[in-house]
């Protein structure tokens, strides 16, 4: 017996269940199949106009920079803008990611993107969202090809570019728009749900930015999908 036969044998002793019980295996299946909702806040529950009012909201309380533009061609100039505000090179990396191909990063003749995953010493990534929860300003950001993780989390500034109609007001929505955009059970490798900029609060309990991730993190909210 290893070391994990004898912790199950030790809960199935004290559950009263015997190795061969298809009881217990059957009830989780049928839970897993179910995708039953958890308690959903009320204060995300509002229309979309709502709902990016208030992911804005809490997104800045969580020290994000946040920028609303009309349309896809205004992206450009919010991330020029974002860099120059902070002396940053006109440089980046991004994701080489449908929505943001559709960006014309030309309008912006001094910011250069190479659509690649993110290597030291890059200093500024922009990625595209998954989605968004209204009820505490978070992002949802997801792994793959398309999308590669170290851009969420190796630059010191990190981009992000959000499409309004993505904003949900509970958590429960974006993991049912994750199933169905993926089908059930094949979800991607990894789901990173990030509220404001990497943060610590180890040493004397004084809280710095950038212990984990980037130091900022800046979204650019488009109202109107390419």
């Amino acid at each position: 017996m290893n070391s994990r036969d004898a912790i199950l044998g030790g809960l199935r002793q004290k559950l009263n269940r015997s190795a061969d019980d298809g009881a217990g295996a059957q009830a989780v299946a049928e839970r897993l199949a179910a995708h039953r909702r958890n308690l959903i806040p009320q204060r995300g529950q509002l229309d979309r106009a709502g709902r990016t009012d208030l992911f804005e909201d809490y997104a800045a309380g969580a020290d994000a920079t946040v920028a609303r533009v009309a349309s896809a061609g205004d992206v450009p100039a919010a991330v020029a803008d974002f860099l120059k505000a902070h002396n940053l090179p006109a440089t980046a990396v991004r994701a080489p990611d449908a929505d943001l191909d559709a960006i014309p990063w030309d309008s912006q003749p001094t910011l250069t993107l190479e659509a690649r995953k993110a290597e030291e010493p890059d200093a500024v990534s922009v990625t595209a969202a998954f989605g968004a929860v209204a009820e505490t300003g978070t992002l949802v950001l997801v792994s793959g090809d398309d999308s590669p993780t170290t851009l969420n989390f190796l630059p010191e500034n990190h981009i992000v570019v959000l499409w309004a109609d993505r904003i949900s007001g509970d958590y429960e929505a974006q993991w049912s728009a994750l199933r169905e955009r993926y089908g059930d059970g094949a979800l991607p490798r990894t789901v990173n749900l990030v509220t404001g900029p990497s943060r610590s609060a180890d040493i004397e309990q004084t809280i710095q930015l950038g212990a984990h991730g980037p130091r900022r993190l800046h979204i650019v909210i488009v109202d109107e999908r390419p």
